[in-house]
């Protein structure tokens, strides 16, 4: 699979681990940064990232930040994206399930990094449910980005 992933100076320190942890199981992984504890502004890797989703150079995201709240929301304002913010591997599973979400967010600060790699599977090995009703949902996320 190949993944977008990015992160402010708040979980570059995850981003590496988790995309060292997915390059050796196979995945083709573009890091779209950052690197290192400076401040930086997690739009523009947010942005960077659900760029490469939308467009479908990639066939998934992974952002991170302190908590992943900031960087969820960026990745959400880009056509296309359903970002998803998880904390424990049910919510991964679901929102793969219900929400066919493109892109998961997760926080350095919030959740250890061994949860991190057990969401991450989950996130990527969850197919979508094709559910009539969860596909109606999702073509009504898609109508309010035309607002």
């Amino acid at each position: 699979m190949k993944i977008a992933m990015a992160c402010d100076h708040g979980a570059y320190q995850y981003k590496n681990e988790l995309r060292d942890m997915l390059k050796n199981e196979g995945h083709e992984i573009i890091d779209c940064g950052c690197d290192g504890s400076a401040s930086v502004d997690y739009p523009d890797y947010a942005k960077a990232a659900a760029t490469l989703v939308s467009t479908g150079a990639v066939d998934k995201g992974i952002v991170l930040c302190g908590t992943g709240i900031g960087i969820s929301i960026a990745a959400n304002k880009v056509k296309g994206i359903r970002c998803a913010l998880c904390t424990d591997v049910t919510m991964a599973k679901l929102t793969r399930e219900h929400n066919d979400a493109n892109m998961l967010a997760m926080g350095q600060r919030t959740t250890g990094i061994e949860t991190c790699k057990d969401i991450v599977h989950a996130f990527l090995e969850t197919p979508f449910s094709e559910g009539e009703r969860h596909i109606k949902r999702i073509e009504k996320i898609s109508e309010i980005e035309s607002l």
